[in-house]
């Protein structure tokens, strides 16, 4: 048993030393892996060879670097090392439990010693061969390098040699070093002294040096300030001023006046950076010039100061140039202030730098006022040179005038020039303060501050201001209160006037600097001497810029008024005069420049929204707000009353409703001046209400004003028509019978009146029917109620009048209907407001151009409830047209029937019932019975009646001629029937010419033959009065001729009877049987036989009168025989 585990305990498992084997029992821990690898290998070769020969000369593995393709060594492999790598290779494939880290050698031992199944004893052999082959291998290794330990075994000597030698030496070294010690802790007084006094002169000599370069400070200082440096300036009064408050240099007395300077000059040079601020962002500088030239140019100026601005780069990409992540340098090789912006970020970061920027914020903002008002005074006073008075356009009327479109273009250009530069100038001053905010938001966010309000808040003062100046000018040049708003084309002497107009005694002497003469020596001695205090006490503040500059200029010193906060309380502070917080007028205020004022308003606002910085606490969509309250609080009320000035201006001229010697510019026809005034007011309204946001409260006051002029003409048309006092016979001056008889059935509603509207309702006049019917209706009316002189219109101007109102109320409706707009905004500020935001369009809603052009349709916009106002006004103008009309048709009817009723109504007997012989030139005034005549007198001439009549229808009909021109329906509406109304009317009044004998018949025919004469040159051919003068020839005939006619026209009507020719006779007319043979009732041949007999029935001599009754009444009943027969 013994002899059975010597093998094992010779070189196996019971080997327990194992002092052939490199078994390293911590694993990687110690040894490197390409080191281990290399072990591996040699024992696996060593163990392959001596396993392997006495066995089966196998061949050995190939070594590791020929399995791993393209890898080689670095050197050639010995034998040995192949050997090694071969044994390495036996082991991997037969033990390869031998290879791993975790590997038990006890338990691969046990396993060899167990020879049961499961057990590995006849492997046993294999074993020991591999062992033997393995340190076969290793003994190879040792005999090939062993010369290689040998040398370093004798190398390991000599360093450690060495290294004992370094050490002997480190320890004198540190001998040496003690000694030195306890040699350097002796004291020695004078090397302590010589110490000190080194130190000393040292300090001194630093003293010295500091003390030289603080008095380079100044000279630096006002370098980098003159030359604009002005973060460089910060930096080194910064510097200087913190080696000042060094313990070592507080003592030395000589700094005092030095410590003095820089601390007066850190607040001069705060100072210098707010002023110079203010040079940029009130455009002050003349690099500022040429950015608002150009936004003014832009915008829509036409100056030719502003022609040859040269284009800049818009706003909103000089924002995205501009890096606000990194602070601003400077550039020493640049001017900084050639751009403005660039400028002012550096000055921010030089206040920044300073420690002043929020007191510089709040000098901006307490200043703000200020200078704004400078800002538009001096533009103003820059405008007023550049227009002369003469060419503004004034008129002296306070704003009640409608300026023609010279005058408007004229107006035009002045305010556009000040508009287009003053807001050229705010759009600019408003883009400083975006990149002055801008600049201070980059500054807190890079400092980490936060959001401080006190430092970003400026810009919606900015806008406040804004908002102030332009509801400030909107007063100025739209408000014509003449208490508080006084226009003149020149400044004159007197400023100190209040309120009322009157002198103010108590500023009568104050002081202005504005009266001051700049240019007087003293003023020049005293300018002189302050810029030289300032200069020597803050240098840098101010420099020779007194001097003229290159460019002609002196800087004049600007002194703002102490009492501008007070004076902008209200809107009582604009006028020509130039008090303290006031603008002169450059043009006469007037409703109609709100057409001129709105366009560059809205244009300057719309471009502004684009400026206002995002994120701050001024919402763009309330920028157009205050407009809103100017136009319902300030220039509605303005231009109500405006419009009702100028009205009552129209009414109340005296040649208002005479003929407008102009009406061939406006018109066809005659018109009244005073309506085409009023016409003028309304266009111009209506043109002005077409540049601003719709407003149904502005048509509103349009059309109230047109129904006061409906009003105002109506009244005339009843003064025109109205009797006068005394023709009143005490009736009421409003009630009807005040009125003349054509205007009083023209005015109310009865059969005449309905007769006379038919007549002109016909679309063609003339209807014979229509005529008869008229004409009976008259003279049914003048026998029930005779007309009296108080009844006809007797001045011939109230004629023209008429004929005036219709023609102007007909071209006035036209014109006005040609103003009809409906739109579908209904806004209405004078309606109880609704909750919510008014939603008003304030855009720019024409072009700027329309408001000084005449061309081009204008319109009344108006809603559907308001159109119906509208409606109603043209309705009762072309009704009041109508009345004109109709009033005129009935007069002169009227005149015709009191005419003639004056003819045949001969005037009761004064003295003897016996009959005259008057001269043919007497009246039938002055003879009760005019047709009753004898020899010897002669009928040369018609009745002065008929002349008078002849007259009346000539003027008449030049009247219509003149003033009716071209109206050929209304003159036909007046003069057709006229002769019809004279013969019916001569006809059925025969019987009140009694008596007449055949000489007086005579004279109605030379009556009858000058009327159609006459009425021919009025009416034309129609006018024929054959009927008529057929009647009183039968007269002339006799009772027998008037009998046979009679029987003639029986027996004519039974003929056409009986051959059925009736339609012919109602073609013909219900006056004629034949062609040519008039036919006349039973009545009127009644009458005509009554008047044969007047004369003998007048006769003195009962018996005649007697005698002539009996034949008289044979003669009736004959005719009534016959005209029963018929």
């Amino acid at each position: 048993m013994s002899g059975r585990y010597q093998p094992y305990r010779a070189g196996g498992y019971g080997n327990l030393s194992r002092p052939d084997d490199d078994y390293d029992s911590y694993g990687e821990g110690y040894v490197s892996a390409s080191e281990r690898y290399r072990q591996q290998a040699s024992r696996a070769a060593t163990s392959s060879s001596s396993s392997l020969r006495p066995v089966a000369p196998a061949a050995a593995p190939p070594p590791r670097s020929a399995q791993r393709p393209g890898t080689s060594s670095s050197h050639q492999e010995s034998n040995a090392e192949r050997e090694m790598a071969k044994v390495l290779e036996l082991i991997k494939q037969e033990w390869p439990a031998m290879l791993e880290n975790d590997c038990i050698p006890v338990q691969l031992a046990l396993q060899l010693l167990d020879t049961s199944s499961v057990g590995r004893a006849h492997e046993y052999r294999n074993f020991q061969r591999a062992h033997q082959y393995l340190q076969d291998s290793l003994k190879k290794i040792v005999h090939e390098y062993h010369q290689g330990f040998n040398s370093s075994i004798g190398t390991f000597h000599k360093i450690q040699g060495s290294i004992q030698t370094s050490q002997k030496k480190v320890r004198a070294l540190k001998e040496s070093l003690a000694a030195s010690k306890a040699a350097l802790c002796a004291t020695d007084p004078e090397l302590k002294k010589l110490h000190a006094t080194s130190r000393m002169y040292e300090e001194v000599l630093r003293t010295l040096d500091e003390l030289d370069e603080l008095r380079t400070v100044p000279d630096q200082l006002e370098a980098r300030i003159s030359e604009k440096r002005f973060l460089t300036a910060v930096g080194v009064l910064q510097n200087a001023l913190r080696r000042l408050t060094r313990p070592e240099l507080e003592d030395i007395g000589a700094l005092s006046d030095l410590r003095s300077y820089l601390a007066n000059q850190e607040t001069a040079l705060m100072d210098i950076l707010v002023e110079e601020l203010h040079e940029h962002l009130y455009l002050k500088s003349p690099y500022c010039q040429e950015r608002w030239q150009n936004l003014a140019k832009c915008q829509g100026a036409l100056s030719e100061a502003f022609k040859d601005a040269p284009a800049m780069p818009p706003f909103h990409a000089v924002l995205d140039s501009m890096d606000w992540d990194r602070p601003v340098t400077e550039d020493p090789h640049k001017n900084p202030e050639a751009d403005t912006f660039y400028y002012i970020t550096l000055l921010v970061e030089s206040l920044n730098k300073l420690g002043k920027l929020e007191t510089a914020v709040d000098t901006i903002k307490q200043r703000l006022p200020v200078e704004l008002f400078s800002v538009v005074n001096e533009t103003i006073d820059d405008i007023d040179q550049k227009h002369p008075s003469s060419l503004r356009g004034s008129s002296g009327s306070h704003g009640l005038h409608i300026y023609g479109q010279r005058e408007t273009r004229m107006r035009a250009d002045v305010i556009y020039d000040l508009l287009w530069t003053l807001y050229g100038k705010f759009e600019a001053i408003a883009e400083c303060h975006r990149v002055f905010h801008e600049a201070i938001k980059a500054l807190i966010r890079r400092e980490g501050a936060g959001n401080n309000i006190a430092l970003l808040g400026s810009f919606k003062e900015l806008w406040n201001l804004y908002q102030n100046e332009i509801r400030s000018l909107l007063h100025n040049y739209v408000t014509t209160d003449a208490d508080v708003y006084h226009f003149r084309s020149s400044t004159r002497p007197g400023l100190g006037l209040g309120l009322n107009g009157k002198s103010d005694s108590a500023r009568d002497h104050l002081f202005r600097f504005a009266e001051a003469d700049s240019k007087s020596p003293e003023m020049v001695a005293e300018y002189e001497a302050l810029d030289n205090i300032i200069r020597n006490a803050v240098p840098g503040l101010t420099s020779n810029a007194r001097k003229n500059n290159g460019d002609g200029r002196k800087t004049v010193l600007v002194v703002p008024r102490s009492d501008l906060a007070g004076s902008r309380k209200g809107f009582a502070g604009y006028g020509s005069q130039q008090g303290s917080g006031t603008y002169k007028s450059l043009v006469e205020p007037s409703v109609f420049n709100m057409s001129l004022l709105l366009p560059p308003t809205l244009v300057f606002l719309q471009r502004l929204k684009s400026i206002v910085p995002p994120g701050s606490d001024l919402a763009t969509s309330t920028l157009t707000s205050f407009l809103d309250n100017f136009l319902v609080n300030v220039f509605q009320p303005q231009l109500d009353e405006t419009l009702g000035k100028l009205s009552d201006t129209v009414f109340g001229e005296t040649d208002a409703f005479l003929q407008d010697p102009d009406w061939a510019r406006v018109a066809k026809r005659p018109v009244f001046k005073g309506a085409t005034a009023f016409f003028t007011i309304v266009t111009a309204f209506c043109r002005m209400l077409g540049t601003i946001p719709h407003d149904q409260a502005l048509s509103s006051l349009i059309i109230t004003q047109m129904m006061r002029y409906y009003d105002r003409c109506f009244s005339w048309y009843k003064a025109l028509v109205t009797k006068s006092q005394a023709e009143q016979d005490g009736s009421a001056s409003n009630s009807p019978q005040a009125l003349r008889a054509s205007a009083r059935i023209a005015l109310e509603q009865c059969d005449m009146h309905d007769m006379v509207q038919e007549l002109w309702d016909q679309e063609k006049t003339g209807d014979p029917e229509l005529l008869e019917k008229e004409t009976e209706m008259l003279i049914s009316m003048a026998k029930e109620k005779p007309l009296q002189n108080s009844d006809i219109i007797q001045d011939r101007d109230t004629i023209s009048s008429l004929c005036l109102l219709y023609t102007s109320m007909k071209w006035l409706s036209v014109k006005i209907q040609g103003l009809r707009f409906i739109t579908g905004n209904d806004t209405d500020s004078s309606r109880a407001p609704t909750p919510g935001p008014v939603k008003r369009r304030w855009t720019l809603l024409n072009d700027p151009n329309k408001a000084t052009s005449e061309g081009g349709p204008v319109y009344l916009p108006m809603t559907l409830e308001t159109v119906q106002s509208f409606d109603g006004i043209l309705a009762s103008l072309t009704t009041l047209a109508t009345t004109a009309l109709h009033t005129l048709h009935l007069e002169l009817r009227f005149r015709i029937l009191h005419s003639l009723s004056s003819i045949l109504t001969p005037n009761p007997p004064t003295s003897s019932p016996t009959p005259t012989t008057p001269s043919p030139s007497s009246t039938s005034s002055q003879n009760p019975t005019p047709y009753l005549l004898r020899p010897p007198v002669t009928i040369t001439d018609p009745d002065p009646q008929i002349l008078s009549l002849n007259a009346d229808l000539i003027a008449f009909d030049e009247t219509f001629s003149r003033l009716l021109r071209g109206c050929d329906r209304e003159v036909s509406f007046l003069r057709d029937g006229l002769a019809l109304l004279v013969g019916e009317y001569l006809i059925a009044n025969a019987p009140r010419v009694a008596p007449m004998n055949l000489m007086g018949c005579e004279r109605m025919l030379l009556n009858v033959r000058v009327l159609q004469q006459n009425l021919r040159n009025v009416e034309g051919e129609k006018a024929d009065l054959g009927r008529v003068n057929g009647y009183f020839e039968l007269f002339c005939r006799g009772p027998e001729g008037i009998l046979e006619r009679a029987r003639g026209d029986g027996e004519l009507q039974q003929q056409q009877q009986s051959e059925g020719d009736g339609e012919g006779q109602r073609k013909r007319g219900r006056k004629e049987i034949v062609p040519g043979r008039w036919k006349y009732s039973y009545d009127e041949l009644k009458a005509l036989m009554e008047l044969c007999f007047s004369e003998q029935l007048a006769d003195p001599e009962k018996g005649v009168a007697a005698a002539a009754r009996r034949q008289m009444a044979d003669r009736l009943l004959g005719l009534s025989e016959y005209m029963w027969q018929s």
